[in-house]
């Protein structure tokens, strides 16, 4: 009668299964963190570019439904302009609706002058008030009521500021009261250590402190009709 003796597995056999099993799982982890790297980017991309649009379209409906405006630079001094400039924000007064806006440095480094809330002193983020007869424009601007007014950018995960925020005229028409405007703004994420210096974008990979899949900035250009009645 013939014996069958069984053979085990060598301890050279089992050191290689465990190493193939080890890189498998390796393999695997660094999958699934590329993975939700670009899901996350993905993300904050989505988030800034919904939030550009957001904000493009109430401005183009508020000034659809305003008067041509004066939009001369001013630091806050009487004027008949009705676009208030400072180093740490901004107002854009259209009659119904006025635009308060801080840049995201002075957010988050809490050195706003311009923009904050009556109630606590916050920072007005990028927010349309309430603001019959464009008061918020004239002489020395105060503080914005919080109750009359509505946050458009988040401050949430994505932590979303406005960078840069510019207006011009680019065209009149005397007769039928009509005006064109063109709007230049930059919205992104608020870490100001992932961005360039001018914070027109995020720095390359090189040069990256923090999370860069959090990180992500887009200029929006837009052109805005004023109505049709003159003042």
């Amino acid at each position: 009668m013939t014996q069958v003796k069984s053979r085990g597995f060598t301890i050279i056999e089992l050191m290689l299964s465990m190493t193939f099993l080890a890189m498998l799982m390796l393999v695997i982890a660094l999958t699934t963190i590329q993975i939700s790297n670009i899901y996350n980017k993905g993300v904050t991309l989505r988030e800034v570019n919904q939030a550009g649009r957001s904000v493009s379209a109430s401005l183009q409906r508020s000034i659809a439904t305003a008067v041509p405006f004066n939009v001369t630079p001013s630091v806050g001094a009487p004027s008949t302009s009705q676009y208030v400039v400072r180093g740490d924000g901004g107002r854009l007064c259209l009659g119904n609706y006025t635009y308060a806006w801080t840049y995201g440095a002075n957010i988050t480094g809490g050195t706003q002058s311009l923009n904050k809330y009556t109630v606590g002193g916050a920072a007005v983020r990028f927010a349309k008030i309430a603001d019959p007869g464009a008061s918020l424009c004239k002489g020395n601007p105060g503080t914005i009521d919080a109750a009359q007014a509505s946050e458009l950018l988040t401050s949430g995960d994505r932590d979303l500021v406005v960078q840069s925020f510019t207006i011009q005229q680019t065209a009149s028409e005397p007769l039928t009261g009509e005006a064109l405007y063109a709007i230049s703004m930059v919205i992104g994420t608020s870490d100001t250590t992932q961005l360039l210096a001018d914070k027109s974008a995020c720095k390359p990979p090189s040069g990256l402190s923090g999370v860069d899949n959090y990180c992500s900035v887009n200029r929006f250009d837009i052109i805005a009709h004023a109505g049709n009645t003159v003042q």
